[in-house]
């Protein structure tokens, strides 16, 4: 059977076409496209026109790759940008109207659900976990073990909607970071009852802004490794730290001069790394893991 999963993020579309076989698949095609579903209003709830026709075109195009393609069954999956937007079902009709795909706008615990099941697939668990999901429109938190899921939740403070309300100064001065970070801090009080209880030893990241991390100190360091292919990578913590402060410490031309930096994240990955490092601290882990395998594989899991 021949599946495409298509996952509208709140910064990016993703199509992935796999050929599924009982327990085994193979991707056959996979691409993303930078849509940017949330730009400029994302916090008054609302998708703006530029931003909609952006969405519109780009499954458009996922249309006529399906087609080209001869799937036999389309999941697509709606997450933050339009699960909150006041338009979002506007959006779900229009796309099903031209490009004649049905999209399933998904709750924040469905979303973190997949997303548990994505990094599952990619063995990335190896003991009591904290799995980490930096969306645009909101951030999942996973805590599980090797075993099971223990405990989920998805918040509203994906990173640009972040970005929008607190980066006004770059490189991100003192009062704007502690702005954004008392307003985490209140956001996540949850979270960190359920860490100090279960005690996860790693933060697992899922894809993302994790991937971008990963590349930015894959190409520094010239290591051997394709994050394209690769399931997972662990991160020296010392490299990340290192890595951390010199995002927040770099204004916009010089993130986008990075080696590895994708023009997608140049601002957005300021305020992925300070979500990151406040739940580094706060939860007392210093060990990290990217899982390259995400919702969408998550989605793709439910069909093995």
């Amino acid at each position: 059977m021949r599946i495409a999963v298509i996952d509208l993020g709140t910064n990016t579309f993703h199509l992935l076409i796999a050929e599924v076989v009982k327990q085994n698949f193979d991707i056959l095609y996979k691409t993303n496209v930078p849509v940017k579903l949330g730009e400029g209003r994302i916090n008054e709830n609302m998708i703006i026109p530029t931003a909609f026709n952006r969405g519109l075109a780009c499954l458009e195009n996922f249309a006529e790759t399906i087609k080209e393609f001869k799937v036999d069954q389309v999941k697509a999956t709606a997450t933050s940008a339009v699960r909150s937007a006041k338009n979002g079902k506007d959006f779900v009709e229009a796309v099903l109207q031209t490009c004649g795909i049905l999209i399933e706008v998904i709750s924040g615990d469905d979303e973190a659900e997949l997303i548990y099941q994505g990094v599952k697939l990619s063995g990335a668990i190896k003991q009591s976990s904290l799995i980490m999901d930096i969306g645009g429109g909101s951030v999942e938190f996973i805590l599980c073990d090797t075993e099971k899921l223990i405990w989920k939740k998805s918040y509203n403070i994906g990173a640009a909607r972040l970005a929008q309300h607190f980066f006004k100064s770059d490189p991100i001065n003192d009062e704007d970071k502690n702005a954004l970070l008392y307003h985490i801090q209140a956001e996540l009080a949850a979270l960190f009852e359920k860490c100090e209880h279960y005690k996860p030893k790693i933060l697992i990241g899922s894809a993302g802004a994790f991937e971008t991390f990963a590349e930015l100190i894959i190409k520094r360091k010239n290591y051997p490794v394709d994050i394209a292919t690769a399931k997972t990578y662990a991160f020296n913590y010392d490299e990340y730290i290192e890595t951390a402060i010199e995002l927040l410490n770099r204004n916009h031309s010089e993130r986008a001069a990075m080696k590895g930096m994708i023009p997608l994240r140049v601002d957005m990955i300021v305020m992925a790394t300070l979500i990151t490092n406040y739940v580094l601290g706060r939860a007392k882990i210093n060990e990290i893991i990217l899982s390259t395998y995400d919702l969408k594989m998550g989605s793709l899991a439910g069909f093995l």
